[in-house]
């Protein structure tokens, strides 16, 4: 599947040196490529037009880097053929642009639950000028690839495979991708069981050294090493959890680890368990793939809160929970050297006139540190919230209908710019625009249709694309 537009480049002069030095009218097709990159293409076809011999093995010289016996009058043609083309109108603007504006999009990929249309893992671009969101493909067939990571050095993605059973045992698995620096797409590298049941979320350490998974239907939470070539290992550390709030009997009968997460140093792991109404917080030993119950364990919140999903700050002082069942955002305070959090306060993800059934899932600070986001899946919106920068409180300032239906995870683009909001029950990835004075959200009139889309994250394209 393909619904985007390649972006046209402008042919580029190409210089090259004839054999047949006193051939005056070759001396002057010379001079005027010299004069006019424009004529280039022409001018090399009305080469092979004079009968000369084809020039072979100028790939470094000639347009698109020609292949060892290859003619240049071929690639003239071929050159001159692009050249001609008109492009198509969603792509002119970027067509007219220099080459070094490529670094102006990024790879957007898409985990998914395999129901309906869906087949796994898909990527599109997203032009980071503009918001629009082009040519989306299936970049790698898998089962219920839901939560995606990526790997801070290597072009490695590492997913969630949520199934009953993996290599004929109960429980799920973690696969990690090659990332194709061309084409954006994945290649299977292996698959390890995750620990436990029902995984649900995954990091990746700051090292690049382990995959960390948060199992939600066993209660678990472990660390899986990887390879210098970014393959993933058996597990080298499982913790299980114990105990469970049971506010809501039919949420909370159990430990549900629900997201792990990593301190921006590697040497503390997160785990919001919802069933228990707690932050887990491990002491993490990166080089041996080990996780250790911190003093103290864990930071309680209010009963009956359902800690879903956790957030950074990015100055590293305060940390931010979204709670799924009481649909509210805590805010934390962080020692960073003991690895222990305060609670600060907590605030409704929910305008006050609400009523209907919701539950909170997705929370993300801005790249700014001023502003803060929460997705509502029944209000079926954004609440955005202002930071308080000196006491990490946060105050509302509304929500902003999401699109679609069942917003079950958003993401920032790297520069904050954009917001895409993936609606998991309407199929579709909406975009909008960040005022970056307020945080306030404005749709960019951009909507992708996805199936089943549960998970979004960003790659920068290898230098030069």
């Amino acid at each position: 599947m393909n619904v985007g537009n390649r972006t046209a480049r402008p042919a580029a002069a190409t210089a090259f040196h004839s054999t047949a030095a006193s051939n005056r009218p070759i001396e002057g097709v010379r001079r005027a490529i010299a004069r006019t990159a424009a004529l280039g293409a022409a001018l090399l076809m009305a080469w092979a037009c004079l009968g000369l011999p084809a020039v072979v093995g100028l790939g470094a010289m000639a347009p698109g880097g020609l292949q060892a016996g290859e003619s240049l009058a071929a690639s003239a043609a071929s050159d001159a053929e692009k050249a001609t083309a008109p492009a198509p109108a969603a792509t002119r603007a970027s067509a007219e642009s220099t080459a070094d504006d490529a670094a102006d999009w990024l790879w957007v990929y898409f985990g998914t639950y395999t129901r309906g249309e869906s087949k796994g893992i898909y990527r599109a671009k997203l032009d980071r000028s503009t918001g629009a969101l082009t040519d989306l493909q299936l970049a790698a067939e898998l089962v219920n690839p839901s939560f995606l990571a990526l790997h801070p050095k290597l072009p490695r993605l590492y997913a969630c495979g949520e199934v009953g059973e993996f290599a004929g045992g109960k429980g799920g698995a973690v696969s990690a991708l090659a990332i194709d620096e061309v084409t954006g797409r994945l290649s299977l590298l292996n698959q390890q069981t995750s620990g436990g049941v029902g995984p649900c979320h995954l990091s990746v350490d700051p090292a690049g050294r382990n995959v960390l998974v948060a199992n939600y239907g066993g209660g678990s939470v472990a660390a899986l090493p990887l390879d210098d070539e970014g393959r993933v290992n058996a597990p080298s550390s499982v913790v299980q959890h114990s105990g469970f709030s049971g506010v809501h009997p039919a949420r909370q009968k159990g430990p549900h680890a629900h997201s792990v997460n990593l301190s921006p140093d590697g040497r503390f792991a997160f785990v919001a368990d919802l069933g228990q109404d707690k932050l887990m917080v491990y002491r993490f030993d990166s080089a041996a793939g080990v996780l250790a119950a911190n003093d103290p364990p864990s930071v309680a919140l209010a009963p009956g809160a359902g800690p879903r999903h956790f957030a950074m700050h990015p100055s590293g002082r305060f940390g931010f929970v979204i709670n799924e069942l009481n649909a509210t955002i805590t805010s934390l305070a962080y020692d960073a050297a003991s690895g222990v959090f305060r609670v600060i306060d907590s605030v409704s993800t929910l305008p006050a006139e609400f009523d209907g059934r919701n539950t909170s899932a997705e929370v993300v600070v801005h790249p700014s540190g001023r502003f803060v986001y929460g997705s509502n899946r029944g209000h079926d919106s954004i609440a955005v919230f202002a930071l308080d920068e000196s006491t990490g409180r946060l105050t509302a300032r509304g929500q902003t209908p999401c699109g679609g239906r069942t917003p079950r995870n958003f993401a920032i683009e790297p520069s904050g710019r954009f917001l895409l909001a993936a609606n998991q029950d309407s199929g579709n990835v909406v975009v909008f625009r960040i005022n970056p004075n307020s945080g306030d959200l404005k749709p960019a009139e951009v909507e992708l249709k996805v199936p089943v889309p549960v998970c979004v994250r960003f790659r920068a394209p290898a230098k030069g694309r």
